[in-house]
């Protein structure tokens, strides 16, 4: 079980955060600092601190709502995801204002507030609370945030005009159609 919540949550995340408006703003602070690192240290801080919260909400509803309810309640917001994730994701302009802060607050900053309310966040919640493991999967979306992330950090430009997104988006939303009629089937056997 604690492998298949690392692994689970790691897919799901990366996937999904292709295309996704923080890979967008990942590709834009690397773009406007050129401190690569820097910008990934503060997606890793924002990410962890973001879904630790999001994943110990997730466990604590599931804990508190009985298991039927609860795998109904998934299957419902997996299949509401896989939708969401058919539509591509965009990112406001800011106006070219220079940042306040260095390229690592500036990133945590931007990075925890943009994935408030996002996809990314709840379907975090959703593992969580599938798993009730917040630890782990915790551990799993923000390694999958750093890969999906990194490669807009680190190799944004050279593969943006080789991977399609739409085909990347269909395979995301594939997944979170599997997981929500993975929750549909739980809850129609108990």
């Amino acid at each position: 079980m604690s492998l298949e919540a690392i692994v689970g949550s790691f897919v799901l995340v990366a996937a999904s955060e292709m295309g996704d408006k923080t890979q967008l703003l990942a590709f834009s602070l690397a773009s406007r600092f050129r401190k690569p690192w820097a910008v990934l240290g503060g997606i890793f801080v924002a990410t962890v601190a973001n879904h630790a919260l999001a994943s110990s909400v997730g466990t604590w509803v599931s804990t508190h709502v009985p298991a039927r309810m609860m795998a109904l309640l998934l299957a419902v917001m997996f299949l509401g995801f896989g939708l969401w994730t058919l539509k591509p994701d965009t990112l406001d302009d800011d106006g070219g204002k220079p940042p306040r802060f260095g390229a690592f607050l500036t990133t945590v900053a931007l990075f925890f507030i943009a994935e408030m309310g996002d996809k990314t966040q709840l379907a975090t919640m959703a593992v969580a609370a599938r798993y009730q493991a917040p630890v782990l999967v915790t551990l799993g979306t923000t390694a999958g945030m750093l890969l999906s992330d990194g490669l807009a950090v680190f190799l944004g430009d050279r593969l943006s005009g080789r991977v399609n997104m739409k085909y990347v988006r269909w395979v995301t939303a594939a997944l979170f159609f599997l997981f929500g009629f993975v929750s549909l089937w739980t809850a129609w056997r108990s």
